[in-house]
């Protein structure tokens, strides 16, 4: 292959940072360079690596498969073969740059090592190679501070790449006048088989009280509407302690952008299944959510939410974040230390919402614990009955917000650092 060619490569991991890393990234990058798959005959191209990572679902290069935005694209499984054998996934340049943007940042080393290409790394709280790093981009000045003296001029300060999610939020098809609130039950199957029940049956009891309200479910891109009906059927024994389901399911069509939930209520949830769904969630008045990147995206769109993790099924562990999370995936354990689990993380847990973490108290209420779908519902409605605290909790998230144009000053960065080195005609 000619010297002049050039791969970038994205390494990412689960559904979260995929939606709001990466895609916006590289919709810019596009537009910044010409670069394969989108203009056939470049000599620089584009790629995704995913790699190794419990919250991962397994759905997620379907997801990256129908944004045409990647010349390759290297499944999760097929790491550790992408490492030890890199031409049996076709050739590679000579030239290219690795690009952290989600996982463990070490994954990103190795690769860029093995395949002799430059490296960067987006870092959301720490960098965790900063001498492996021919650039760092940092969310804040904080990651800055915590770097060796020597190694801060390679790290420049870009703010949060979710900050730039309202831009896309155009509200271009608006949803029925009306209260609305989003209800997303996650992205895997180990939060998708309490958060579904549990969510239907905050529906139809919010619906009994409020006729007015409306509800969404954005489906992440990783899920669909079969595993909807699924986790809400007899065949998810959790949904046996709820008295919630689904009486039908009507896909979208050409006419009517969104598919339609009916519950076995008659509770009507109208059904989003194009991602990212910013523009639907921007009209929402309020989210009820479990854990992970959608408290950041929600957080960046300035939508007040309630975070919900009901504890009281031992299945739930599965959920849990890290190493506990794999621990409590294992068979064995499972049943043994679950409980045990949950007291600790219960007890000891810090904030689990993106804004609280980031600001370091509580900004949206996070209800964990043995929480039932009648308290959630009577917490929401209290909620939208009180206009000024949801209008308290938006200026919070915007407080929260980096400034805008992070992923306009990332594209400057990538193509900064390959000109210096020379790669960019």
């Amino acid at each position: 292959m000619s010297h002049n060619h050039l791969a970038i490569i994205f390494v990412s991991n689960g559904p979260g940072e995929l939606a709001t890393w990466v895609n916006p990234l590289a919709k810019e990058l596009h537009k910044q360079l010409k670069l394969k798959p989108r203009v056939h005959n470049s000599s620089k191209s584009l790629n995704l690596v995913l790699v190794p990572c419990p919250n991962a679902t397994g759905n997620e290069i379907i997801a990256a498969k129908k944004w045409f935005q990647f010349e390759k694209i290297i499944k999760a499984k097929n790491f550790w073969k992408l490492l030890l054998n890199p031409k049996k996934f076709g050739s590679w340049p000579s030239n290219g740059l690795v690009i952290f943007l989600g996982g463990d940042q070490f994954w990103s080393v190795l690769l860029s090592a093995r395949l002799g290409y430059l490296h960067m790394t987006y870092a959301e709280w720490i960098a965790r190679w900063p001498f492996w790093n021919n650039r760092i981009v940092a969310m804040s000045e904080r990651i800055v501070d915590k770097l060796p003296k020597r190694i801060q001029p390679r790290c420049s300060v870009i703010g949060d790449l979710t900050a730039d999610l309202t831009e896309t939020a155009k509200i271009d098809n608006p949803l029925p006048s009306g209260k609305w609130i989003a209800l997303l039950p996650g992205s895997k199957s180990a939060k998708l088989k309490i958060g579904i029940p549990f969510f239907l049956e905050v529906a139809d009891k919010i619906s009994k009280s409020m006729p007015d309200c409306q509800f969404l479910i954005p489906l992440a891109p990783t899920t669909n509407i079969n595993e909807l009906k699924y986790f809400s059927s007899s065949k998810n024994p959790i949904s046996k302690q709820y008295k919630s389901g689904i009486k039908s399911i009507t896909k979208a069509n050409k006419k009517e952008g969104r598919g339609i939930l009916i519950t076995n209520n008659s509770t009507v949830i109208l059904i989003q299944e194009t991602h990212p769904a910013y523009s639907d969630l921007s009209q929402c008045d309020i989210a009820l959510t479990t854990v992970g990147a959608n408290t950041a995206e929600l957080g960046s769109l300035n939508i007040p939410m309630i975070v919900v993790v009901p504890t009281q099924h031992i299945l739930v562990m599965e959920a849990w974040d890290g190493f506990i999370g794999l621990i409590a995936r294992l068979p064995i354990l499972k049943w043994c230390i679950g409980l045990l689990i949950s007291f600790i993380k219960l007890k000891k847990r810090g904030y689990l919402a993106w804004p609280n973490i980031y600001a370091k108290k509580m900004i949206v209420p996070e209800r964990v614990g043995h929480i039932t779908p009648a308290q959630i519902a009577e917490e929401t409605i209290d909620w939208l009955n009180s206009p000024t605290r949801l209008s308290g909790q938006k200026e919070d998230l915007q407080l929260l917000r980096g400034s805008k144009g992070a992923v306009k000053k990332f594209c400057y960065q990538i193509i900064n650092l390959l000109e210096e080195k020379k790669l960019l005609n």
